[in-house]
């Protein structure tokens, strides 16, 4: 059995957008730039590499809440390759990170975890009552809280 998982460390290069799907399912996603690092011949080098991030459901909405452009990210998920038309009628081919973990980086900052209740199967729910509001690690001063509508959740793509 294969396994496809992969777990990046970087900076979002602009804020989560969060959108809800016809059956209500939301779904943020957002770019993570992920720096590397190294020598060759005595001399530092670095290479950059970008990644289209998507996460759904609750996790997509906490991570639309919680981090924005700039914010320092860890994503664990699986790589997805899917194929859609264009405007023009062309076929395109994408690789994307399909998120089953979003968290800020706390080498260099530090956050308040705020917990939402479980309502549904992915974790979904709006935050429990009498919780704070705000507090999390975001990089951006926009962040967004959009209401959760767990009806009609199913596996339908966005796009």
């Amino acid at each position: 059995m294969a396994d496809n998982s992969v777990t990046l460390v970087g900076n979002l290069t602009r804020d989560p957008e969060l959108r809800f799907t016809n059956g209500g399912r939301a779904v943020a996603s957002f770019g993570l730039a992920v720096n590397r690092r190294y020598q060759v011949n005595g001399e530092w080098q670095e290479q950059t590499s970008y990644f289209n991030i998507v996460a759904w459901g609750q996790l997509g909405e906490n991570a639309a809440q919680s981090l924005g452009k700039g914010s320092r990210a860890i994503v664990s998920g699986r790589l997805e390759q899917r194929q859609y038309e264009n405007r023009d009628g062309e076929q395109r081919n994408i690789v994307e990170i399909v998120a089953d973990e979003v968290g800020p980086s706390l080498r260099w900052a530090t956050a308040q975890i705020e917990r939402t209740a479980r309502t549904s199967a992915d974790g979904g729910g709006a935050p429990e009552r009498g919780a704070p509001t705000g507090g999390g690690s975001g990089g951006g001063s926009n962040r967004r809280s959009e209401p959760a509508d767990n009806s009609g959740y199913g596996d339908e793509e966005p796009f």
